[in-house]
């Protein structure tokens, strides 16, 4: 699996994950911050799909905040337990993995595109 932003990331996706991004960036980033101080992971990813996933803990329900995206914190060990990643996969998944305070790893999960894509948070 490529871990890099995908370049078939079109309009359709990138408008509606920025736009529910932006509204849930500061919940992402105090989350990715408690993964990593609870040693749980030092790779937390949030996982964005349209429907319930069984990928991680629900984080931000999408019908509560008026979104078109769910959002589940889930970390690099759990996908890999799940078989998402390849444990074969896995340094390249952290050598390709940003840095957590300025990045958010995102898993997009849809019917025409699954994928990682990292997205920066937004500067105050």
């Amino acid at each position: 699996m490529d871990y890099f932003n995908d370049p078939e990331l079109n309009g359709k996706y990138l408008g509606t994950i920025t736009k529910d991004f932006v509204v849930v960036s500061d919940t992402l980033l105090e989350a990715s911050s408690q993964i990593r101080k609870g040693d749980f992971s030092q790779y937390p990813i949030f996982v964005f799909a349209k429907q319930e996933v069984p990928l991680g803990g629900l984080l931000v329900n999408a019908d509560d905040l008026n979104l078109e995206w769910h959002v589940f914190a889930s970390y690099l060990e759990l996908f890999v337990q799940q078989g998402i990643i390849d444990v074969d996969g896995v340094e390249a998944f952290r050598a390709t993995y940003k840095d957590a305070d300025e990045f958010c790893c995102l898993f997009v999960l849809d019917e025409t595109f699954t994928n990682f894509v990292f997205v920066p948070y937004p500067e105050d």
